[in-house]
């Protein structure tokens, strides 16, 4: 960039041997000149606004009026909280979501990481001939796991808070499946 900008010549080096020295004399000479065929282009005043944007503003409004959403209503007008909405969710039964979510994506990703590191240590030590296709497969199906756990955590928790559930929860999965289908065709 500095080379297209600034197109001075460069520093001319010219040796001069001295009759009392046998040392040359070194000189630098700089030239500030600017190639003739090439026209420098007028300076910007660094203040003034070149262009013309207005942004997304649009027209400025007067000073009491509130600013207008897109798709979104206000508080006042809206009728959110009129009961037909979805029910929510008991504490007890979120907390008890996040756990398994947690666990059933931490577990087989720790697993698929903990694989990697030791199909690579037993290719750098050469104690086996680990083929390539076989931590790719790892890899895919610990991820493939953590990915599905998401769902599998939330369907597997049980969904009454006053019952704790399973630790697997196989039970739970398969009444929590049946319950979003059920709800699904009342729909």
């Amino acid at each position: 960039m500095e080379v297209l900008l600034f197109t001075s010549k460069p520093p001319l080096l010219s040796t001069k041997h001295s009759t009392s020295n046998s040392q040359p004399h070194i000189s630098f000479t700089h030239s500030s000149s600017i190639s003739p065929n090439r026209r420098r282009p007028p300076p910007l005043d660094p203040w003034k606004l070149h262009a013309k944007a207005k942004g997304f503003a649009g027209p400025p409004r007067p000073p009491g009026k509130p600013r207008p959403t897109a798709g979104r209503h206000d508080a006042s007008e809206s009728n959110y909280d009129d009961g037909e909405g979805d029910d929510q969710i008991p504490q007890a039964v979120f907390g008890r979501m996040i756990g398994r979510i947690l666990a059933f994506v931490g577990v087989p990703m720790a697993a698929g990481i903990a694989l990697l590191n030791v199909f690579g240590a037993l290719k750098e030590r050469e104690l086996l001939d680990v083929p390539r296709w076989l931590p790719f497969l790892t890899t895919l199906l610990c991820f493939g796991a953590s990915a599905l756990g998401i769902a599998y955590g939330t369907l597997s928790s049980s969904w009454d808070p006053d019952k704790s559930g399973s630790v697997l929860g196989l039970d739970e999965a398969q009444r929590n499946w049946a319950e979003i289908w059920k709800e699904e065709d009342q729909t």
